[in-house]
């Protein structure tokens, strides 16, 4: 038993030493295997890192030689252009060299002429004195009564060739200094396009029968009595068909004459109570409107803070012209004349519309009628609280008073643009023929003129002289002193152009 434990002991060890040295020896394998594996890659491992290490050393070599290139090329450039700098510098030396020989012969050969002019000069002096005092021997008279003579007889062709010299010039200045403002009208015209409006003194009311035309007469006339008492307007009943006739100088009667008759003809009912009422009714309405109007055209133009009894005068020039022109239609192409002005001048383009609405007031207030309307506007302006600018503006557009402000110019000049445009007003016909009359009667005055012609509206005057009687300098000067003339003894709108046509004919016959 105690063999068998022995022998069983001794199988163990002797099992375990061969197990330890089986696995010694698998494990000495294993690790030679992983050195061997290890050894490979690190070789690997070192081949990678020298070829990169080569490629990183060649890439550095390629920038450093590209670097250098760059460097070399930039010196080879700076050395060019120091080159031509140089090569420039040295002609542009000899070049000076050459000049400064020529200004040198030049300054000799000058010298040389300045002393013969000096003594050419002396020469001269010298005959000059000689042949005046000849002259003096000769004339009986000494030099200064000679030339005191020489200067009288010149003063005449003098004065025409400086009245010449005036004109060119005026024209000159005109043209310059005025370029920019012309430019500036032109632009405020074209940018405001409004319509011409001619009024007259009656209106035509239309009925849909003439029986219609006995009842508004009345059982003897009462009705159209009564009418015509009421709105203080004539009316018309001849034998115009389906038509009656209303005539009065206040439009705004017609109006309310109108507005009256529609309504009384649509009711029916025309008896004198009835058209006292209806007139009276309307009368309130057109009061009614003419506010509604003075709101509205404020509104229209952007205009705020207006008083309300300069709205309702606003409102009142619906119904009043002047020269046939509407004048709230005035106001209002004056008030955007003004305004488009005003910001091409860089001014405040809101005070001059205000001003420009504002400007006739004065026609249509029913205080102090025998003030100038500009100077009415203006005190009508204060009365309501305006700025001092705009009521400056409104009384100085005709120059009843001075101008203190940059808005009043503008304001005279748009209300000339407005007013004088061809059609937008109308006068007499009479005052008219009466006006270019007296233009052609005052030019035809004037010696050596043959004939005289108004045109375009009386605003060219062409005036016809004599080839034989005036010159083309008496020609300037006559066109000068007509224009003068023209603008201090007469009243004129806008400008009257002079022309003076000197004409030369030469006339033969072949026989």
């Amino acid at each position: 038993m105690g063999i068998e434990i022995t022998i069983g002991i001794v199988s163990f060890l002797f099992g375990g030493l061969i197990t330890w040295l089986l696995i010694t020896k698998a494990l000495k394998s294993r690790s030679e295997k992983i050195i061997k594996e290890a050894e490979a890659e690190a070789e690997v491992i070192k081949k990678d890192k020298i070829l990169q290490a080569k490629e990183k050393f060649l890439q550095l070599r390629s920038e450093h030689e590209k670097e250098i290139n760059n460097r070399n090329s930039k010196i080879v450039s700076a050395e060019n252009r120091i080159k031509q700098k140089e090569s420039s510098l040295a002609q542009k030396l000899e070049e000076q060299a050459r000049k400064r020989k020529e200004v040198d012969a030049i300054r000799d050969n000058l010298t040389a002429q300045l002393e013969l002019v000096e003594k050419r000069e002396s020469d001269v002096q010298h005959m000059h004195k000689q042949q005046v005092e000849q002259l003096e021997a000769i004339s009986g008279m000494s030099g200064e009564e000679a030339k005191e003579m020489l200067i009288e007889s010149m003063k005449a062709e003098a004065k025409t060739e400086a009245m010449s010299y005036i004109n060119d010039i005026m024209d000159e200045a005109k043209i310059n200094a005025s370029k920019e403002a012309k430019r500036i009208v032109l632009q405020t015209v074209q940018r405001v396009s409004t319509e011409t409006a001619i009024e007259n003194s009656v209106t035509v009311f239309h009925i849909d029968s003439d029986e219609m035309k006995g009842r508004i007469i009345g059982r003897e006339g009462r009705n159209i009595r009564a009418l015509e008492a009421a709105t203080g307007v004539e009316i018309i009943v001849d034998d115009t068909p389906e038509a009656i006739v209303l005539s009065a100088f206040d439009p705004m009667r017609r109006e309310i004459a109108r507005l009256a008759l529609h309504q009384l003809v649509t009711d029916g009912r025309i008896h004198p109570a009835r058209i006292e009422e209806v007139v009276n009714k309307v009368r309130k309405q057109v009061e009614e409107e003419i506010i509604e109007t003075g709101k509205r055209t404020a509104i229209d133009l952007g205009i705020h803070g207006l008083h309300s009894e300069l709205i309702k005068l606003v409102g009142k020039m619906k119904y009043r012209s002047s020269y046939g022109q509407n004048l709230l239609q005035h106001s209002r192409e004056t008030a955007n004349l003004c305004a488009i002005m005003a910001s091409e001048l860089g001014l405040n383009p809101k005070r001059a519309k205000r001003a420009g609405l504002l400007h006739d007031i004065g026609k249509v207030s029913d205080e102090d009628p025998e003030l100038p309307h500009a100077i009415l506007g203006m005190k009508l302006a204060e009365k309501y609280k305006e700025k001092a600018d705009i009521c400056n503006a409104i009384g100085a557009h005709h120059d009843e008073v001075e101008m203190t402000t940059m808005i009043a110019p503008i304001i005279q000049v748009c209300d000339a643009i407005s007013g004088a445009r061809p059609g937008a007003r109308r006068e007499i016909v009479e005052a008219y023929i009466k006006r270019l009359k007296d233009l052609e009667s005052m030019a035809l005055a004037y010696p050596g003129v043959m004939k005289t012609y108004a045109i375009q509206a009386g605003r060219e005057l062409r005036v016809i002289v004599g080839a034989e009687k005036t010159s083309d300098k008496e020609a300037e000067e006559l066109s000068y002193d007509i224009a003068r003339k023209i603008q201090t003894e007469m009243t004129y709108p806008g400008q009257v152009k002079i022309t003076v046509i000197r004409e030369t004919r030469a006339i033969s016959y072949a026989k």
